[in-house]
């Protein structure tokens, strides 16, 4: 495979020197190997995402000086390809509805239980297992439409992972670094993917699928190679290894890097219009003074 990374932001706001670090190093990446560079517009959050916002990306990443292969990808224009995956998946008992709300959730996870306080993990609170019975129906009951779509993380584990004794582990590769120092061969056991991920929702009601389950796919379906991104994603990789075995796609290579932050240590947000590539466009700033504040 050649090497093929992309950038991936969603439309809900300014792109910031963080999002200028990553899509620079991906950018980089792919031309030091004479590879593809693909740009993919993640607005499956059709309540946040704004067109002039996505405007604003194509404009911020010309000035800096990228290119990217055509077609853009956009997430709103793939729910089929989202919701035929769902299918499989809920044919094959890996999924089940849940209509607990996230008050439901929390109350039953910090209900008293032996291990103490509750659990979280990189997609939030760890599911209580409220609803874990309701509607596996091994493909007998059509897809529900009016619940979120849970994934059956124990399903997954004992399906999927590579046998060892003592249990199966998932891996993946990472040339880049965890938040803990994380790199080379990243192996997990299975059952820890069951104890601290837990049963991850795949479809939400309001957009009819999820973050986790449209990265996987998007990846596949662009030929990525190699993803980069943030450090805080590292976690979140477990999930994506998880649902590229279950749904018997390959596992790119991953390049977690360092969080660009404000002078008080917390990472840069969409609401940190201060640090907006745009402002320092119009403060007379350059693409090499840019690459310099974010050390590359």
């Amino acid at each position: 495979m050649s090497f093929t990374t992309r950038f991936a932001p969603s439309p809900t706001g300014p792109l910031h020197l963080g999002h200028a670090y990553s899509a620079l190093l991906a950018y980089d990446m792919a031309q030091a190997a004479n590879g593809t560079f693909l740009l993919r517009i993640e607005d499956i959050d059709q309540s946040r995402a704004r067109p002039e916002w996505e405007a604003q990306i194509y404009e911020d990443l010309r000035w800096l000086g990228i290119t990217w292969d055509d077609p853009v990808m956009r997430q709103s224009d793939r729910l089929s390809s989202y919701k035929t995956a769902l299918h499989d998946l809920w044919n094959t008992d890996a999924l089940f509805a849940c209509t607990c709300s996230r008050r439901d959730i929390a109350e039953a996870a910090s209900a008293p239980q032996e291990g103490g306080a509750p659990l979280i993990g990189p997609d939030g609170l760890v599911y209580p297992g409220t609803c874990r019975t309701n509607g596996r129906s091994s493909g007998v009951n059509p897809l529900p439409e009016n619940a979120a779509l849970r994934l059956s993380m124990n399903y997954a584990a004992t399906t999927t992972a590579t046998p060892r004794i003592g249990g199966g582990v998932f891996s993946f590769t990472e040339t880049g670094m965890g938040p803990n120092g994380e790199t080379g061969l990243i192996e997990f056991p299975a059952q820890a993917a069951v104890a601290h991920i837990g049963d991850v929702v795949l479809a939400r009601r309001d957009m009819g699928t999820s973050y986790h389950l449209s990265v996987v796919l998007d990846d596949a379906a662009q030929g990525v190679s190699h993803v980069v991104r943030g450090a805080d994603l590292f976690e979140a990789t477990k999930i994506h290894v998880i649902l590229q075995r279950l749904l018997g796609l390959s596992t790119p290579t991953y390049h977690h890097h360092a969080l660009i932050r404000d002078d008080g240590g917390k990472r840069l947000a969409k609401r940190d219009d201060a640090r907006a590539i745009s402002l320092y466009r119009r403060e007379g700033a350059s693409p090499s003074d840019i690459r310099a504040m974010v050390g590359l």
